[in-house]
């Protein structure tokens, strides 16, 4: 049997050090890589703890690409952030000005609230029960 792990996503960013500015001092990932590839690319790989998929922050090359900006999941949450203390990380995301869509609430699977990204990008902050 195929063992398989999700291993690693893209975000489609418009600036590179304004990404890692965000994911790394605002909601406190790690960043793992950043080498440069070309005069406009660069590998950017940034991590939300020990274990998980990385992040990738890829610049837009192209219209289409910056079209995507913000709105890779045509408007819906698409990112979901587990924390084993979310009272804790929600005060820290707060404190970094996230701008978040409802008060956190509390649902079968757990505690949970909606917040954007820099970009608009929707996600979820869990912590399960």
């Amino acid at each position: 049997m195929l063992s398989l792990s999700l291993f690693q996503i893209s975000i489609i960013v418009d600036d590179y050090d304004k990404a890692i500015a965000f994911y790394r001092d605002v909601m406190g990932f790690t960043l793992l890589e950043d080498t440069m590839i070309s005069d406009t690319k660069r590998w950017v790989a940034l991590r939300p703890g020990e274990i998980g998929a990385q992040i990738i922050l890829a610049k837009a090359s192209d219209e289409m690409q910056k079209a995507a900006i913000g709105n890779q999941f045509g408007g819906r949450v698409g990112l979901f952030l587990k924390t084993d203390d979310f009272d804790a990380t929600y005060q820290k995301l707060l404190s970094g000005n996230v701008k978040f869509h409802e008060a956190p609430r509390n649902e079968k699977y757990g505690k949970v609230v909606v917040f954007e990204d820099i970009y608009g990008n929707k996600w979820d902050l869990i912590e399960p029960k």
